[in-house]
């Protein structure tokens, strides 16, 4: 077997992201044969090096890859395991294979989840540079204005940084009920962004869901229930 990169590697065993096992080897937490490996271009043979994360060891599982859709409820956390022993989505999808969320939604945000064991896969929709929309509908409390929509589309002052350009559009106001329903598409991805995009222009967020990931939707699936998907939709997202 021709070697492959350390990160890639553990990427692939299903421990964590690509970034993320990045971050370990350059903190130390990775050894290789027994010695501590920090350099990001190291290569290993992953039928006769043994591999240590945190001094557990590897096991090369690598095999059958699986991409999954999620409509996740709401009250889910976006992790393998939580510190607080709050239910995350593996708790919702029953398979064999090790796999890891691809991004993240934060508790309080339904919707699309992709879970995947590839980690190729998962780096390349995850990693900014490759500009995967990501498509939500917003209920906000009040009237929101084209003012305010042009705002969110020409980025916002977030924190310490200003959010990049995104599409906009009012689905609608509901004057009786003071609150408006705007639909927010976004390729930047970080943490809580669409709901501090919103509270930026002075909207607070009701209920946040996102509907699609690239051309993907959920809306055909009911929340809490998963789906692998079709090869069509895997090449679509891997051709962005």
């Amino acid at each position: 077997m021709e070697e492959e990169r350390l990160q890639k590697f553990i990427a692939n065993q299903g421990i964590c992201s690509r970034r993320k096992a990045e971050e370990y080897i350059t903190s130390g937490r990775i050894k290789v044969n027994g010695n501590i490996i920090m350099e990001l271009g190291t290569k290993i043979d992953p039928n006769k090096d043994i591999v240590e994360v945190d001094g557990k060891k590897i096991s090369n599982i690598a095999g059958k890859k699986v991409y999954i859709l999620l409509n996740k409820p709401i009250g889910y956390v976006t992790t393998t395991r939580d510190q607080f022993n709050r239910n995350t989505v593996l708790d919702l999808v029953n398979v064999k294979e090790k796999v890891l969320p691809v991004g993240r939604l934060d508790m309080y945000t339904s919707g699309a989840i992709i879970l995947s064991n590839d980690g190729d896969f998962i780096y390349k929709i995850t990693h900014p540079k490759y500009e995967v929309e990501k498509t939500y509908n917003v209920t906000l409390k009040g009237q929101v204005t084209d003012e305010e929509i042009e705002q969110l589309k020409n980025g916002v002052q977030i924190e310490n940084y200003v959010t990049g350009k995104a599409k906009v559009k009012i689905l609608r106001i509901d004057k009786e009920k003071d609150l408006s329903r705007v639909e927010i598409i976004i390729h930047e991805g970080k943490n809580r962004e669409v709901r501090k995009m919103c509270e930026a222009i002075g909207r607070k967020v009701l209920a946040l869901h996102r509907t699609k990931i690239g051309n993907i939707s959920v809306k055909d699936l009911r929340l809490g229930t998963w789906r692998y998907l079709k090869p069509n939709e895997i090449k679509s997202l891997l051709d962005i």
